[in-house]
């Protein structure tokens, strides 16, 4: 099985990387062309990039990645699109994680793992412009391989036509792969990205999925990319509705305040977050996620 995947590897980590430069350069070009409205005579936001490496516990090579972050643009206040590529053995931890999780026989026995994955998060300047998250990833094991991910949308301010934009652009780019997944995939971000302890959902949803192997890897490739396609014509058409709308301080509060709830689903919940520490990623890179500034009240 490992020889039969190296090929499945190599194409998953190329289209996540390929992904990750189209996006990079759709938000640069939003930065470039927000030429009235508020923030709109400061300089345009570039991406800071850099490489990230991992090393197992021997100082052996454990893949690695680029995180692209963007701070202080005038559409975006922080932004980061990280890609990695990442391979070694689960510690005890992970494994037992995963085998609670998936019951994957043979796991402690041969605990070799690779992971491919894009990982986005953007918190936006104007209050208006929504924030929002996507990732889409490829697991491989010798016992088992599955992809992930979705996107799902934050407005501090919620409008009904943006929810509706972004829910209709998911179910355009998944309904040729069958019209059963849009309304599973929706259904599960409605429960993965709910806040137990304060009793709501963390945005407007979106579609998310994981553990997804239907045994036709190709089938499921392709399902992964048009995930990631539908990102860009979901996102980019209501930033550059909002993004030259004029706000206030008491935008800037609510905001700020809706932030902390990101801050907090994300350290206490989220299962990307929790892999990647565990498994000894650079740190900058896995807590990109957090906001530059959050409040509580």
């Amino acid at each position: 099985m490992t020889e039969q995947f190296d090929s499945q590897k190599t194409r998953a980590a190329a289209w996540f990387r390929h992904l990750r430069d189209d996006i990079v350069a759709a938000f640069e070009g939003l930065e470039n062309n927000h030429g009235t409205g508020p923030m709109s005579d400061d300089a345009p936001g570039r991406f800071e990039v850099t490489d990230t490496k991992r090393t197992s516990d021997d100082g052996s090579d454990a893949g690695g990645g680029l995180m692209s972050v963007m701070r202080g643009g005038r559409v975006f206040e922080k932004v980061g699109v990280n890609v990695s590529t990442v391979y070694g053995t689960l510690g005890e931890r992970a494994q037992n994680a995963m085998a609670a999780r998936k019951g994957i026989p043979g796991m402690k026995d041969d605990p070799r793992f690779w992971a491919s994955g894009i990982s986005l998060v953007a918190h936006m300047q104007n209050p208006h412009c929504p924030a929002v998250h996507m990732n889409t990833r490829m697991f491989w094991t010798p016992h088992a391989w599955w992809f992930g991910g979705g996107s799902d949308l934050n407005p501090c301010i919620e409008y009904a036509d943006d929810t509706a934009h972004f829910h209709a652009q998911q179910k355009a780019h998944l309904d040729p792969h069958g019209d059963t997944h849009y309304p599973r995939l929706k259904e599960w971000a409605d429960e993965y990205f709910y806040i137990p302890h304060r009793n709501r959902a963390r945005g407007v949803g979106g579609i998310f999925m994981d553990d997804h192997c239907t045994g036709d890897w190709e089938a499921d490739f392709a399902l992964t990319q048009d995930i990631g396609r539908a990102f860009l014509p979901a996102y980019v058409p209501l930033v550059e509705k909002r993004r030259v709308q004029d706000w206030d301080e008491d935008h800037k509060h609510k905001q700020l305040v809706h932030r902390g709830l990101y801050a907090e689903y994300n350290l206490v919940y989220d299962r990307g977050t929790k892999f990647g520490l565990e498994t000894g990623h650079d740190a900058n890179a896995v807590l990109m996620s957090l906001p530059p500034l959050a409040k509580w009240v």
